[in-house]
């Protein structure tokens, strides 16, 4: 970028003898930056002194740019210049050349700067493969980590008469709900696999107790509840952001909005998020599911449970979250059905 045609017919010459390289000539600065701005490109031959912009005023706007805050700048200034070059320095110049140019100093200059943009952009290149890899390691320890935490669900599933499709659907309604209620992403996703895990605690019931057709007594029940404390054991010392969701899920997914849960008896927003979207997904999923010891609840006389206990035994707004998005809760039921 130069306003002066024989030094442009002079760069575009000495360019020309460095292999592999192409040289792009603008006598204007504003539109030299406009080209630069959105087109890549390894140097930058740039005069300090031009009627438009000068060529600090350039590198300021160039650098503001993203994606262009290491271009290589070579500017050419003249001999009494310093504190110009002083300021582009403190604005970005990679490095210098004094007027008149010296063709040999000129493209051993150009040379090395070329060279230094190469070994950038193959470090860029050796940057990204390796974050590649690591996305797919991580993509094949957060597999392995999946394929855990549907055994560990399965586990409790073989001693108690919930399904396998149980515990898909109510993952699912609990990401669903985790959606409308604005949580990240992120966290909708980890919801969705710590869900499984609520019940995992059911591993330490008896079984005269856990597969009992009949009514619990309240000794019975009271043990029964040791569940969700048994669950909070079993996870909560894992360095598994998954398994420790689980855990919390695993102990207070049975406390309720108004205090009257266990095993903590936490009320309203005392109890984690997580545990109060899985209260409305569990609970909705099991009064319409059939059971040995119970028949399925119709879709519509649970709904109207749910909507009843809300701000008793439900957080109203992940009630509301829940029936918002009742067509999406229609889909899930029919994809996971029991067997």
């Amino acid at each position: 970028v130069d306003d002066t045609e024989i030094n442009l017919i002079l760069f575009d010459a000495l360019v020309k003898r460095i292999p592999d390289s192409h040289a792009v000539k603008f006598s204007s600065a504003v539109e030299g930056l406009d080209w630069a701005k959105t087109r890549p490109v390894d140097l930058i031959i740039l005069d300090y002194m031009m009627p438009e912009m000068n060529g600090i005023e350039f590198i300021v706007q160039l650098r503001k740019t993203a994606g262009k805050e290491d271009v290589l700048i070579l500017m050419i200034t003249a001999n009494d210049q310093k504190q110009i070059r002083y300021r582009a320095l403190e604005v970005g110049a990679t490095d210098f050349l004094t007027k008149p140019i010296d063709k040999a100093e000129f493209m051993a200059r150009a040379n090395n700067l070329l060279h230094l943009a190469e070994s950038r952009k193959n470090l860029a290149d050796r940057a990204s493969w390796l974050a590649e890899e690591v996305k797919k390691a991580t993509l094949n320890i957060l597999q392995r980590e999946r394929e855990t935490v549907i055994r560990l669900s399965k586990a409790a599933e073989y001693r108690d008469p919930e399904t396998g499709a149980h515990i898909l659907r109510m993952a699912h309604y609990s990401e669903l709900i985790a959606k409308g209620l604005g949580l990240p992403v992120e966290d909708q996703v980890l919801l969705l696999e710590a869900a499984p895990m609520h019940d995992i605690g059911k591993v330490g019931i008896a079984d005269n107790i856990l597969l009992k057709p009949a009514r619990l007594t309240p000794d019975e029940f009271e043990i029964m509840k040791q569940h969700a404390m048994y669950g909070h054991e079993i996870l909560k010392d894992s360095s598994s952001k998954v398994l420790q969701a689980g855990a919390e899920i695993a102990k207070a997914h049975h406390e309720k909005f108004d205090g009257s849960g266990y095993p903590l008896g936490l009320i309203g927003e005392e109890i984690p998020i997580f545990s109060r979207i899985v209260a409305v997904a569990d609970v909705f999923d099991a009064l319409t599911s059939a059971r040995p010891y119970k028949t399925a609840w119709s879709l519509e006389r649970a709904a109207e449970y749910i909507q009843a206990k809300s701000g008793v035994h439900f957080d109203p707004r992940c009630v509301n979250a829940f029936f918002s998005n009742w067509e999406q809760v229609l889909l899930i039921r029919q994809r996971f059905q029991d067997q």
